[in-house]
């Protein structure tokens, strides 16, 4: 089932994830409606704080050299943690949560990922590169912070600027 994105500046994305206790039928079919939420809205990534849940999950599904976002390279991680970091890079990010806005963010080249995958099997991953920028991202979420806290002063207030703009031109 395709679950609502919650868009910024929606308070709930303030909200710090708890984390998974039950590995039961009600997760498998929150992660299932996450990818499909996630695939939906073209995204590589979503944090189940965007879908209003406030659960240590995320999802992370980057296209492969033929653009495609096979499932079979779906990362389901519940209750994540990021055990290492090094290094630095720059990428320009979007998010589901506040869509169409695209920023140059900073952050580690190389991370070491502990997590639990839905049946609550203990995984490791290390990665670098656009998968590592996703995976910080996500994280963020569950933490209760959206990329765009990461701009500098000048470009927060610009951004704040345009999307109260923005928004008052939906309405």
């Amino acid at each position: 089932m395709i679950r609502e994105i919650i868009t910024y500046p929606n308070k709930l994305l303030r909200t710090k994830s708890s984390d998974v206790e039950k590995f039961d039928s009600e997760l498998h079919t929150l992660l299932d409606d996450m990818y499909e939420t996630m695939i939906e809205a073209r995204g590589v990534g979503l944090a189940a704080i965007q879908v209003a849940v406030p659960l240590n999950i995320l999802l992370i599904n980057l296209p492969n050299e033929e653009d495609i976002q096979a499932k079979e390279d779906l990362i389901e991680a519940i209750n994540p943690i990021i055990t290492h970091k090094d290094g630095e890079q720059v990428y320009q990010e979007g998010c589901l949560s506040v869509p169409g806005y695209f920023e140059d963010i900073k952050r580690a080249n190389h991370i070491r990922v502990e997590y639990l995958n839905r049946f609550g099997e203990k995984q490791v991953m290390e990665c670098e590169g656009f998968l590592s920028v996703a995976w910080q991202h996500e994280m963020e979420h569950l933490e209760g912070h959206v990329f765009i806290e990461n701009l500098s002063f000048t470009k927060r207030q610009k951004f704040e600027k345009e999307w109260k703009r923005k928004l008052k031109e939906k309405k």
